[in-house]
């Protein structure tokens, strides 16, 4: 999370900043900083900016995701940027309608800046199209609105929010002309003009992915369900995976989006198997409701899969010698795939691991104690009804030398959010703590 915060706080920074030097090449001074028109062009500018990261963070770029800690912290960058594009977007609306409501004009607006006198032809061809420009502005943020706002309701079905979410990239591509038509000309001859260009250049071609499902295409393989399994003590399906085309292959700990129905679309899920080169995958994936409810009886034998990924940063050999992991309910998964690894390439470090459950399920559990002993690890099971809540004391008193250990967690958020906070109350460093956020809406 520390990352993507100052990520977050770094893009707000540098383009208040950069604006800000584009205006000292207009009439400028510290009293009219907060004035209408100034918060019109710095809303409009921090909104289509804000949206255009948000694109290119969703466009699943895998050269990014060791710079922000995993395509999962990604996705929710991209999240804020996109809540942050909207409310700058309703900003700009305000600063916009504002005059009106609390003076009359003094007169009409001014063309686009310093260069609106000096008759260049693309000055002219933006003046030209300034009406089209402005009349498209209301509808795409009335759009904009209500597709973020679907996009954020967690009880929208994911595949029609699949469907809507791409209508955001032709929105986008709206108000990227409007943008390029009503920014202050002068902007452009400014540090804040090749900014913008290549963030809205990167935008367009995310937004152009989207709509012609590019995204991801090149780390797609196809192949075939030879297993299927429904355990229904935990409620949990096993699903194996045998790919007929090629995989560049995936670490421990990794995730995928798998499409095992076209009409509902490719969903992230952890990859249960370690590599082998062997073309097998297999997915451990809970009944969490909707579309996973509907798998144990959707899911057949020979059914086509279409796997993309493999998508990341949560890998175990990153980390120190001395490791604890933690996995809450379905979160097990990638402590299984990491212990089959280690049962098959021991790598001599020393492991705790910590699962809690709230289903006691005797298979799962048997299954469980079979792989921690080929790992070598030492497990810890808490099931809740029995042991109570798992609390950073406990972990301590089980494992005395926790301070020499960095640790991995995988499960509910609140969970995470309490251990963490626990264990930096006690002096652990925030690099030491590592989750995902498997959260992707």
């Amino acid at each position: 999370m520390k990352r993507i915060q100052i990520s977050f706080a770094i893009f707000l920074t540098a383009m208040t900043l950069s604006w800000l030097a584009a205006e000292w090449f207009s009439p400028f001074t510290l009293a009219n900083i907060f004035g209408w028109k100034n918060l019109l062009y710095y809303s409009g500018i921090i909104a289509i900016s804000a949206l255009s990261v948000s694109l290119i963070l969703a466009a699943r770029w895998r050269f990014l995701e060791p710079y922000l800690g995993g395509l999962d912290k990604m996705y929710r960058l991209h999240k804020w940027l996109g809540i942050t594009g909207l409310m700058f977007s309703v900003l700009h609306w305000l600063a916009k309608q504002a005059p009106f409501w609390i003076s009359p004009p003094t007169g009409p607006r001014p063309p686009h800046g310093a260069f609106a006198d000096q008759g260049w032809a693309l000055l002219n061809l933006f003046q030209q199209w300034h009406g089209a420009a402005e009349s498209v502005g209301n509808p795409a943020l009335y759009a904009l609105i209500i597709l973020v706002i679907l996009a954020l309701v967690k009880w929208f079905p994911y595949r029609y929010f699949v469907k809507t979410h791409r209508i955001l990239s032709i929105i986008y591509l709206v108000l990227v002309f409007h943008s390029i038509v009503l920014m202050k000309f002068s902007y452009w001859g400014t540090v804040l003009g090749p900014i913008m260009a290549v963030l809205m250049v990167g935008g367009m071609v995310a937004a152009l992915s989207s709509l012609f499902r590019l995204i991801g295409k090149g780390h797609h393989a196809t192949g075939k369900v030879v297993a299927f399994k429904h355990h229904k003590g935990v409620d949990v399906v096993q699903i194996d995976v045998q790919l007929a085309s090629t995989w560049a292959g995936h670490s421990a700990g990794q995730f995928a989006f798998v499409t095992f129905h076209q009409n509902e679309g490719a969903h992230p899920f952890t990859i249960t198997s370690h590599w082998a080169g062997d073309g097998k995958l297999r997915f451990l994936v809970k009944n969490l409701g909707d579309y996973t409810s509907k798998l144990p009886r959707a899911i057949k034998l020979g059914d086509e899969v279409t796997v993309e990924g493999p998508y990341g940063e949560f890998k175990f050999e990153n980390g120190r010698q001395r490791q604890i992991w933690i996995g809450g309910g379905i979160g097990i998964t990638p402590f299984v795939a990491r212990m089959t690894e280690l049962a098959c390439r021991p790598d001599g470090r020393q492991i705790d691991l910590f699962h809690t459950t709230s289903i006691y399920d005797e298979g799962a559990i048997a299954a469980l104690h079979k792989d921690v002993a080929a790992a070598g690890v030492r497990l810890h099971l808490f099931a809740d009804k029995k042991d109570g809540r798992l609390t950073v004391e406990k972990i301590c008193a089980l494992v005395p030398d926790w301070q020499s250990a960095d640790i991995w967690f995988c499960g509910p958020s609140g969970f995470a959010a309490a251990l963490r906070e626990g264990f930096l109350a006690k002096g652990l460093l925030a690099d030491d703590f590592h989750t995902e956020l498997f959260d992707m809406r």
